[in-house]
């Protein structure tokens, strides 16, 4: 029952109050460790980059792991509390949501803004079914990076285990580029970043089941371009009947996405995060996973 009040007031606290500050968000942090040791390395060479950038890594997880671990040194109620804010910034549900519906207007120059603030891509050149199609895809990949991922690895590890799964996650959105500067510098980020991610990116797809039923399976059949983060867009484009495309990376057959099926993506995004907490909310009460207690 412990862990349960810790998730059950992490999550109030989500909802209420949505993202702590930047100055002592723990992801924040490992966004600037990684920054600076980023910064500090001049790129010398295949080997040296991929070392460099793997002791990178390693740094950043070591960071976030004793970080977990500070929690069971303090006496209560300090333990609980500090647990609590430190499992909300492993996950964020009310934020995800505010960020995409603020790209739901009829401004295209508005919409633009919006949605450049939620995807890595360039959003000059897209129009304006492209800027509603990179709007649903953010929001289909950030629920599982952002929701199901980090709680389903808290499950099995507890606060070490949602956490570092949240380094990682921020160390491929920071280092995980095929490009001149990171491709050995952050090939071990994005690698391990892909290790994680794989179960969670399919139990996203199995929680749009309920929803969209056998077109779910089909449309995530075609999601052949990328190991994990096709999977759930590939599910909500199934689940919306719309098509949703990354030129030149992957495409998802149906109708052009409008405002209207951001609406609707966000409406189905509640009722998947909804299924998961109920779902660990009862594998914690029955106690048939590992989690680690405070």
């Amino acid at each position: 029952m412990d862990v349960l009040t810790v998730f059950l007031l992490a999550l109030l606290w989500d909802i209420l109050f949505g993202e702590p500050p930047a100055l002592v968000h723990p992801v924040v942090w490992f966004g600037r460790i990684a920054g600076f040791l980023d910064g500090r390395w001049a790129r010398k060479g295949p080997l040296p980059d991929f070392l460099a950038g793997t002791l990178t890594a390693l740094l950043v997880v070591a960071f976030a792991l004793v970080l977990s671990l500070i929690p069971s040194c303090l006496p209560f109620p300090l333990n609980y509390a500090l647990m609590v804010y430190l499992l909300k910034s492993s996950f964020a549900i009310r934020s995800l949501h505010e960020h995409v519906a603020r790209t739901v207007t009829e401004d295209i120059e508005e919409k633009r803004k919006a949605a450049s603030m939620i995807v890595s891509r360039n959003t000059d050149p897209l129009d304006e079914a492209h800027l509603n199609s990179a709007s649903v895809e953010s929001l289909a990949e950030n629920l599982n990076d952002s929701v199901i991922a980090p709680l389903f690895y808290f499950l099995l590890f507890g606060l070490p285990g949602a956490l570092i799964y949240r380094a990682v996650n921020t160390l491929d959105a920071m280092l995980g580029y095929r490009n001149e500067r990171y491709e050995f510098f952050g090939k071990f980020s994005a690698r391990l970043d892909d290790v994680l991610n794989f179960i969670p990116a399919r139990l996203t797809v199995l929680l749009y089941l309920p929803f969209g039923g056998r077109k779910v399976l089909r449309h995530c059949r075609l999601a052949r371009f990328k190991l994990n983060s096709d999977k759930p867009i590939a599910a909500m484009s199934a689940v919306l009947g719309v098509w949703l495309e990354k030129p030149g990376v992957y495409r998802f057959p149906g109708r052009a996405p409008g405002n209207e099926d951001i609406r609707r993506a966000l409406r189905v995004y509640w009722l998947v995060v909804v299924e998961w907490v109920g779902v660990v909310t009862v594998l914690l009460l029955t106690g048939v996973v590992p989690c680690l207690s405070p």
